[in-house]
């Protein structure tokens, strides 16, 4: 309802990862709202394991994963992008 009636244009949220943050994420996806969110996972392969994450990862609603060096605050570790042709997420030079 809060999608219909505010119509955001981004909606941010910390640590998702259970079935009902992915739900209102793909909700949100379909109604054309973009995100940002934040979860917990060292490497691709750790968030493919959530299952709850990696199915967002399976219908295409999340578009880039971005990992931070633990070590070095706010430096970037790895990114992945969507290669939405492919349909295959590809890691990306962080700049």
């Amino acid at each position: 309802m809060c999608i219909r009636s505010m119509a955001p244009k981004v909606i941010v949220a910390d640590e998702i990862g259970n079935a009902g943050d992915a739900e209102a994420i793909k909700n949100a996806f379909c109604s054309g709202v973009k995100g940002i969110f934040t979860a917990h996972g060292d490497s691709f392969l750790e968030i493919c394991l959530n299952s709850e994450l990696n199915n967002l990862l399976q219908n295409y609603v999340i578009e880039r994963i971005i990992f931070l060096d633990k070590k070095e605050k706010g430096k970037l570790k790895y990114v992945y992008e969507l290669n939405r042709e492919d349909k295959q997420y590809i890691q990306v030079d962080c700049f």
